[in-house]
């Protein structure tokens, strides 16, 4: 039987604020707690007027309330009802169980003996086939240990001569270590490299010492459309996984995104990788002005002053040629009507073609240094790698890049299309490029390879200077001859590089124009027109030509 202290204890909510009273019941069977709060709560309550209830003998109203409790025979009474439904919802719920549990486990069953025999069957077909097998496995371990595979994995670069610090040959070595076999060929002029690829491409027959052999191999910017229209170089591949095209500005993301025409297309392809780029420059003799009380040549309008007629010597390019004479009258190099897009359109842009022709006493890409050096003229108009060692040699010379901008030249890697020639062995290559020529390009996009550039041990720049301004000189340059010019570490200032212009290749239109312009010029005396006539190809910057001692 419940004791009374347990039954109290049972009925009666607790709450530590609330002290219980016993008081005898009237009814011997039925037992009453008198709830007295005498508790002092935490914060002051009052109750309201409607929580309050009057006394049944007409007393004020209080907040004291008797609580009823129920008999022993009705809990018990209860209890007995609560635990019959519970044994009632048991014996229900195990009988539906039971029931349920029959058909999922034949439904589980069936599977079971489908998988095995199908397992079965595999063995026995395995037994079968074993002998077979393992015949095949031991020839193909014989025919494996016959072999001998070289431990070292080749790269065959062909690379424009004075192009290439010959510090990173030094630190790529000993970055990949003994497994590399390294291969470089210098040629020299981007000329014959190109040559090579084409007298390749013609005979359909891969000589291994061709520039078409190789791995990867150099090519100026301004010969890659020619380069991909011919089939000559292939993609870049997997870009994606690539850390230096991401680091790459998108300048030069835009500039080598081509379609397979050449034409620059955002949904083109990548075809190459710039590792080295400068700016056209105009280098001019300050002993020579300072003499003749003339003005220091600042921009393309200087070469059109009466005093130097006859005393400058230029680059026989006509993309250069018809460049500056577009940059001088306010226009793009990369004019695609002249017509419409130039001030007084072809009559004004031929005017002052002449006006220039009369001002250069040579067009020629080879020798036009040599009369500089020799001091037959004064001026001299071309790119920065091929001017900047000369005036380093020579004294009282200025090198500057117009402040209205100029054209600016780009040396890429670029991967032959050797894949296409029916062979298994190609020179160094056997079937596909060196896994290492993406490990080649990583390393020569890297910060650490500007510093030659820097140094001025190369003319040019590196690519990731071409949004990151050098700033000034460096300490190793500190004590060296300082040559006269507006370039920082081979990199024209901020302000004067936003007007400078990536060639783009020429539209049809353009092509036209350029054609016109020439065939329009004075001829006489001038040999480059009509080497020019005769080959619409070479209506393009050709730098990089095969110099000639």
């Amino acid at each position: 039987m419940y004791s009374v202290a347990l039954l109290q204890s049972l009925l009666v909510p607790h709450h530590p604020h609330l002290r219980v009273h016993k008081r005898r019941a009237t009814s011997p069977s039925l037992w009453l707690r008198r709830l007295d709060v005498t508790a002092k709560p935490r914060h002051r309550f009052r109750p309201s007027a409607t929580l309050r209830r009057p006394a049944s003998d007409g007393s004020p109203a209080t907040t004291n309330s008797c609580l009823p409790l129920l008999s022993l025979t009705e809990t018990f009474r209860r209890h007995l009802g609560l635990l019959v439904h519970l044994a009632a919802s048991a014996a229900f719920l195990i009988g539906f169980g039971a029931r349920a549990s029959t058909p999922a486990s034949a439904a589980v069953a069936l599977p079971t003996v489908v998988s095995s025999s199908v397992n079965e069957t595999e063995s026995n077909d395995t037994i079968i086939e074993q002998p077979a097998e393992n015949e095949e496995l031991k020839a193909a371990l014989e025919a494996w240990k016959s072999k001998t595979y070289a431990l070292t994995v080749p790269l065959r670069i062909v690379a424009l001569r004075g192009s290439l610090p010959p510090s990173w040959i030094k630190d790529f070595i000993q970055v990949q270590g003994r497994r590399l076999r390294m291969n470089l060929e210098y040629r020299g002029g981007l000329e014959s490299i190109f040559s090579d690829l084409i007298s390749a491409s013609d005979k359909g027959h891969l000589q291994p010492k061709s520039a078409m052999a190789a791995d990867i191999i150099s090519l100026g910017d301004s010969w890659l459309n020619f380069a991909i229209i011919r089939g000559l170089i292939e993609p870049v591949k997997h870009l994606e996984e690539q850390e230096w095209f991401k680091n790459l500005s998108n300048k030069w993301k835009v500039h080598l995104c081509r379609n397979d025409k050449g034409e620059l297309d955002p949904n083109g392809y990548i075809w190459g990788a710039p590792y080295r780029w400068g700016p056209m420059v105009i280098a001019y003799k300050k002993e020579k002005f300072r003499r003749h009380n003339l003005r220091p040549i600042e921009d393309w309008s200087d070469l059109w002053r009466a005093e130097l007629a006859g005393k400058v010597a230029m680059v026989d390019s006509s993309r250069e040629v018809i460049g500056a004479v577009l940059k001088y009258m306010g226009s793009s190099y990369n004019t695609k009507d002249v017509e419409t897009q130039v001030v007084g359109g072809r009559k004004a842009v031929l005017h002052n073609l002449r006006m220039l022709q009369r001002q250069v006493r040579l067009f020629d890409s080879v020798h036009y240094l040599k009369a500089f050096s020799s001091g037959d003229v004064w001026v001299a108009v071309g790119w920065s790698s091929d001017v900047i060692p000369v005036a380093k040699r020579m004294s009282n010379v200025a090198v500057i890049v117009p402040k209205s901008g100029s054209s600016l030249w780009a040396d890429l890697w670029v991967i032959p299309y050797a894949t296409r020639f029916k062979t298994d062995k190609i020179g160094g290559r056997v079937r596909s490029p060196s896994p290492l020529i993406y490990q080649w390009l990583e390393f020569c996009l890297q910060i650490a390879r500007a510093l030659p550039f820097q140094q001025e041990v190369i003319p040019g720049a590196s690519p990731i200077a071409f949004e990151q301004y050098p700033g000034g000189p460096t300490e190793s340059k500190k004590g060296k001859p300082k040559l006269d010019t507006n370039l920082v570490d081979g990199v024209p200032t901020p302000e004067i590089l936003a007007k400078c212009e990536l060639l783009e290749p020429l539209s049809e239109k353009a092509l036209e124009d350029h054609e016109w312009l020439i065939s329009s010029m004075d001829k006489s005396g001038s040999g480059w027109i009509r080497n020019i006539l005769n080959s619409r190809s070479a209506l393009f910057n050709s730098r990089g030509g095969n110099k000639k001692s």
